[in-house]
């Protein structure tokens, strides 16, 4: 344990003779100390009021604004097999460009006369079409014909059997005229008769009145004949009538189907003419697909399929291209917590990995080396490393960007917030709060008097 005296020291020995002691126990250096600590005080109380940007980090890489600005490869619709190189690694390629040239890997596509022969069956299936048309016109000519000649028969039927009915009713009239003569005659015999009976009337005027009566008969039953057969004409005229409907109907039936079964060849015809324009329109296509051209002016990147009868399937990527002409943005990630403080038109620092520069986090118009930029478009859904993206681009009221800076290389980002003073921004880091939340309207408001 220690042994503790509580005699002092100084008590006993004068310290100011020694020179450390001098210096130490000298009043004016305390005198200058105090100024100093007293300085420093003020001056530190002074910072604590002074202002102090809150900033929302951030980490990603350059990238480029518009999606077809970015690096991409070039991909075949079809399967094919590698037949000739157009082009090196390196090389700059203009919009339509022949990168390189393929074959078919397809049986169905082997004939290199393949599309002349599908027009060739385009042009016969044309013919045959003319041929459907003319007939159809035909038919309908055969049955406006038929339906002419329906028309006169049956007009014909009717007058017979209009005269049928006029003979009938003469021969109805006379065989009246008939059968009042044979009373008449029936009559005067039956008196002749009667007359001969008590001897008034000899027996031959009785004989002349009954062969009378006699022929009255028959003239009587010779009109009920007459009238018969007129009536038998009748029917004969009505059955006939009957044909001529029955014969012409039949006939144009059989026009009308025979002319239905053109149109439906004709229909037939026409779709068989469609698939085959469509067969020829993506022959025609696919033979232009043989040639893979640069969809944008750019650099090859590098040949993804290399050397000569290579094959490969259809969607395979063959070759990347860099895009010429861009424009460079950066792509960043943020935290989730800090999202909510983030909004569309805010203004951003960006310092670039290999970009020499002196970051003050709380100053940003002191710091050196970074670039402004402002937020143009923000993520709603959380990215794969737990993060959400947030795209900006190069803002123009400040200093261009680098033309050195290569799309793919890293940047750090610094979102600038509300400006509050030092004091409150060390007691916010201390007890772990996250920056304030504030509305974007100003920001909002600014954007849209940019645009």
């Amino acid at each position: 344990m220690l042994n503790i005296t509580k005699n002092s020291l100084h008590g006993k020995v004068d310290l100011r003779q020694y020179a450390s002691g001098k210096k130490v126990f000298n009043d004016r250096n305390q005198k200058y100390f105090n100024r100093f600590l007293i300085i420093f005080g003020i001056l530190l109380i002074i910072m604590l009021f002074l202002p102090w940007t809150q900033t929302v980090p951030g980490k990603g890489y350059v990238t480029t604004l518009t999606p077809e600005q970015r690096p991409q490869t070039i991909q075949s619709p079809i399967p094919g097999r590698i037949e000739k190189w157009f082009i090196n690694e390196g090389d700059h390629v203009k919009k339509g460009d022949t990168i390189l040239y393929i074959s078919e890997i397809k049986n169905d596509y082997f004939d290199p006369q393949l599309v002349d022969r599908t027009g060739d069956q385009i042009l016969a299936k044309k013919s045959s079409q003319n041929s459907y048309t003319s007939k159809i016109q035909f038919l309908n000519n055969q049955i406006v014909s038929l339906e002419q000649e329906r028309k006169l028969k049956s007009d014909q039927a009717h007058n017979k059997l209009q005269q049928s009915q006029l003979k009938f009713q003469s021969d109805s009239i006379e065989l009246e005229a008939a059968k009042t003569n044979l009373e008449i005659a029936q009559r005067q015999y039956e008196r002749i008769k009667t007359l001969n009976e008590e001897g008034l009337k000899s027996t031959t005027d009785m004989e002349n009145y009954r062969l009378k009566f006699q022929e009255a008969q028959a003239k009587k039953i010779a009109q009920q004949n007459k009238m018969l057969a007129a009536k038998n004409e009748i029917i004969n005229a009505k059955i006939e009538l009957n044909r001529v409907d029955a014969e012409y109907s039949e006939k144009i039936s059989k026009a009308q189907s025979d002319r239905s079964s053109a149109e439906s060849s004709m229909f037939q015809n026409q779709v068989d003419i469609s698939k085959l324009e469509t067969s020829y329109a993506n022959y025609d296509k696919r033979r232009d697909l043989y040639y893979i051209l640069a969809p944008q002016d750019g650099y090859i990147n590098k040949a993804i399929k290399g050397g000569i009868g290579e094959t490969f399937k259809e969607g395979e990527a063959l070759v990347g291209i860099m895009p010429s002409n861009y424009e460079l943005a950066v792509e960043t990630y943020i935290d989730p917590i800090n999202m909510p403080l983030l909004h569309l038109g805010e203004k951003v620092r960006v310092q670039f990995d290999g970009w020499p520069a002196i970051v003050f986090s709380g100053w940003p118009n002191s710091s050196y080396g970074t670039f402004g930029a402002e937020i143009v478009a923000i993520e709603n859904f959380i990215s794969s490393n737990g993060k959400y993206r947030v795209l900006l681009a190069p803002n123009e009221d400040d200093y261009q960007w680098p033309k050195e800076i290569k799309i793919g290389s890293g940047a750090s980002t610094l979102a600038l917030l509300e400006d509050v003073p030092i004091w409150y921004e060390i007691w916010r880091q201390l007890n772990g709060f996250p920056p304030n939340y504030y509305s974007a309207e100003n920001a909002v408001n600014a954007k849209d008097q940019k645009k």
